[in-house]
């Protein structure tokens, strides 16, 4: 479970988050969706805990800063930054040992296999296209089979079949337990998968609903997103 409450973000004079709170239970999938500049890739970056913010953020009941939150924590950014002199497999191998996981060669064999990069694993980060560096970036965080894992435009950059394969993991995730925060302009993308729609404007929430809270439950992400942001 993620639980966010008062988070407020400023860059200098500019309130990018002001006083935001949610809760993404277990087996949930929330959408954060909103204008570019919303204030969306700083609530996620927050809950990663790569910023400096005001407010509290609770991974699974630990502080979302502590070794244990951070333990329980995935991370698949917009733009993946690997080591370039670290190959494919490495990139794994480093994220499992940071983590204290043991045993985690079959599971990385799978991963690797169903993102289309087993027979190229010794292949290093710098001859990566930008779609192969991305799919290592997912095999990464979810190696550590996280209890929560957030996912900035996951889809961006990816071909049609990783497409799918990442939409079935996120639902087999679901049903795992796992709460999932995807963060993505591209909503039609993510019809099929929401729990709950978060939706931004100027560093506030203008609305935050469950699938099942909506009274027409024919309207799509896309139809919610347009009715709210340009009322």
């Amino acid at each position: 479970m993620l639980e966010v409450s008062k988070l407020s973000k400023s860059y200098g004079k500019t309130e990018a988050v002001k006083n935001v709170s949610f809760t993404v239970n277990e087996g949930e999938i929330a959408v954060l969706a909103g204008p570019n500049g919303a204030g969306k890739s700083t609530i996620i970056k927050s809950v990663a805990g790569l910023l400096k913010y005001e407010g509290k953020i609770e991974i699974c009941g630990y502080d979302n800063k502590s070794i244990k939150g951070k333990s329980m924590l995935g991370y698949i950014p917009e733009m993946p930054s690997l080591f370039p002199l670290l190959t494919i497999k490495d990139h794994i191998t480093l994220m499992a040992h940071a983590f204290s996981i043991k045993e985690y060669e079959e599971r990385a064999e799978r991963l690797l296999k169903l993102f289309d990069l087993w027979d190229k694993k010794d292949k290093y980060g710098s001859d990566l296209s930008k779609g192969m560096q991305q799919k290592v970036s997912i095999c990464c965080a979810l190696i550590t089979e996280p209890k929560v894992l957030l996912v900035d435009e996951p889809m961006i950059g990816l071909d049609p079949k990783a497409i799918r394969n990442m939409k079935e993991v996120m639902l087999e995730l679901k049903k795992q337990g796992v709460s999932i925060v995807l963060s993505t302009h591209l909503l039609d993308s993510v019809e099929e998968l929401w729990d709950r729609i978060i939706i931004m404007k100027n560093g506030e929430f203008v609305l935050s609903k469950a699938r099942d809270e909506f009274d027409k439950q024919s309207e799509s992400l896309e139809d919610i997103f347009f009715k709210v942001t340009e009322e």
